[in-house]
């Protein structure tokens, strides 16, 4: 029973990392369908070699730092337990390797491909498992720190801060760093209008991304015997939420409808195995309003140039999540408890400086050293053709689609 139960373990952790794995097509698609489309190749290109770069930092640096496990001895050993360990490792892999793929939407269109794989290959060794050590190993002793101080630790469950928010606050310092794309402010500060490429992949990216986030969040709890319908269902309401949200906040635009889902389900990773199903609701309907406020704001009155509007759906809508997980997750809000505001404030507030922090010294570092903006020229042609020497139509010049 005990081996059949490991096996069961492993094949449930397996199928979440697939499931995950599918939806970096989702956030390929997603860019696809919103950069323009001399720039369509570029970002198909760089979510599939970000993957690899991530596997290779994670594997021999960041799995380590978070969890103090290497991968150093026989395969024999290795395969104890049915291989569960090494299931595992690639569960959470898929999460890290979401760090540079939320940012590669934020940059697009401007930031150069080579220097861009050095910041994934830093984010993805060294600044995302400081963090997540911390949350999901209790690294430091700083959960039991928040734990005396305000009577409860820190609760992620599925990476509302530690994946969504740390990936989105991370995008903020790259965008901030790289500028605005060219023509995209007029003298005067007018914004000009970049409108999406092609909104069915704009949708199809939304939707593998939508599909398999239920693997993100239920097979988050890493064992059959941990899985919960809950978590299931709260997912599914905090979509709705956002979805609607966005609709009515976005007058029927379709970018901000097709975001909306995302926008929910960011926000009930961190407590969807806590939340009544009414609050994850309400947190998803939070979370679609906040996600086409802040787009707009950043946009239209900051001149922050965030293509996909990284920094609104996973920084700031992360953010909430931390926090929406001590609001909608006590008892006395119908949810299991076990958490506290204060503790979910500290520990989302440790998650947005760690990420900020981390991303100046990332980009600032290849911004000094080695540059991480397309020149003029390049960026008019578009990264498809300046760099990869092909157009994602080969019939015609994606240089002149402006």
């Amino acid at each position: 029973m005990e081996a059949l139960q490991s096996a069961g373990d492993v094949l449930f952790i397996l199928l979440g990392a697939i499931m995950v794995l599918a939806m970096h097509a989702g956030f390929a698609f997603l860019e696809v369908g919103t950069v323009r489309k001399k720039n369509q190749v570029n970002a198909l290109v760089k979510i599939m070699v970000d993957f690899s770069m991530s596997t290779i930092a994670y594997f021999f640096i960041g799995y380590s730092i978070a969890y103090g496990v290497d991968f150093f001895q026989g395969a024999e050993a290795l395969s104890g337990k049915n291989g569960y360990d090494l299931v595992k490792f690639f569960f959470l892999l898929t999460f890290a390797a979401a760090i540079p793929a939320i940012v590669s939407g934020g940059i697009a269109e401007r930031a150069k491909f080579n220097p861009q794989l050095a910041a994934t290959f830093a984010l993805v060794g060294f600044v995302y498992p400081f963090y997540e050590g911390i949350v999901w190993n209790g690294n430091f002793g700083i959960q039991e720190l928040i734990e005396t101080s305000f009577g409860a630790p820190f609760h992620d469950f599925a990476g509302s801060v530690v994946v969504h928010a740390m990936g989105g606050w991370i995008a903020l310092a790259a965008v901030v760093l790289l500028g605005a794309r060219i023509g995209r402010y007029s003298k005067d500060g007018r914004l000009h209008a970049f409108p999406p490429s092609n909104i069915p992949f704009l949708a199809l990216g939304a939707w593998i991304l939508t599909v398999g986030w239920f693997g993100f969040n239920v097979m988050s709890a890493q064992a059959i015997e941990g899985i919960t319908g809950l978590v299931a269902v709260n997912s599914l309401m905090a979509m709705v939420g956002g979805t609607l949200a966005a609709l009515l906040a976005g007058r029927n635009d379709p970018g901000f409808v097709h975001n909306g889902p995302l926008a929910g389900l960011v926000a009930v990773c961190a407590g969807s195995d806590l939340m009544h199903p009414l609050g994850a609701l309400v947190t998803g309907l939070i979370a679609g309003g906040l996600f086409v406020w802040a787009f707009t704001l950043t946009q239209n009155r900051w001149k922050i140039d965030d293509v996909l509007g990284v920094w609104p759906l996973h920084g700031l809508c992360g953010a909430w999540g931390g926090i929406a997980a001590g609001i909608f997750g006590a008892v006395s809000l119908g949810g299991v408890g076990g958490v506290t505001l204060m503790a979910q404030v500290a520990g989302t507030l440790l998650g947005v400086t760690v990420a900020l922090i981390g991303g100046i010294v990332v980009y600032g570092g290849l911004k000094a050293f080695a540059g991480i903006r397309l020149n003029a020229e390049d960026e008019y042609m578009g990264a498809d053709l300046a760099i990869h020497k092909i157009s994602s139509t080969p019939t015609g010049s994606a240089a002149g689609d402006d």
